[in-house]
């Protein structure tokens, strides 16, 4: 199973920590980020709480690559950030990770790409996963 995500976004477009709240929270999960928590600057361990209890998730942002992988290389237009976000088997953790991806996506014209599969995931999928992963927690 995928535990990885790589988020593709402008850096001009990328929210802060308030505005990204905002848009998990209209996604319907009792997630909270922590009061730190950073995109652009990310070099590791991204504490959150989901209903209470910890599912923070591996966050590391970077340069667009010069070579991306060719499911996104042509999809890229002037996304210049590279945000990859990596989580263990806790469904908590998933649900937090997706959660994220799919706020960027939805509000903040994010790509997201599994670079497992080399496909690009709609919000809509996405969503769909992090419902997933809510109803096996």
């Amino acid at each position: 199973m995928p535990r990885q995500r790589i988020v593709y976004l402008k850096q001009s477009s990328a929210p802060d920590r308030r505005a990204l709240q905002e848009a998990v929270d209209r996604l319907g999960f009792d997630l909270q980020l922590d009061h730190g928590f950073s995109l652009l600057n990310a070099k590791g361990y991204q504490p959150c709480t989901l209903d209470g209890e910890d599912a923070g998730f591996d966050l590391r942002s970077a340069s667009t690559p010069a070579a991306p992988p060719a499911g996104v290389a042509g999809l890229l237009g002037d996304r210049d950030a590279a945000l990859t976000l990596r989580w263990a088997g806790d469904p908590r953790e998933e649900l937090a990770a997706l959660a994220v991806c799919v706020a960027l996506a939805e509000n903040f014209g994010a790509l997201v790409h599994d670079p497992d599969t080399d496909a690009v995931s709609s919000a809509e999928a996405l969503l769909a996963a992090a419902r997933k992963a809510n109803a096996a927690r």
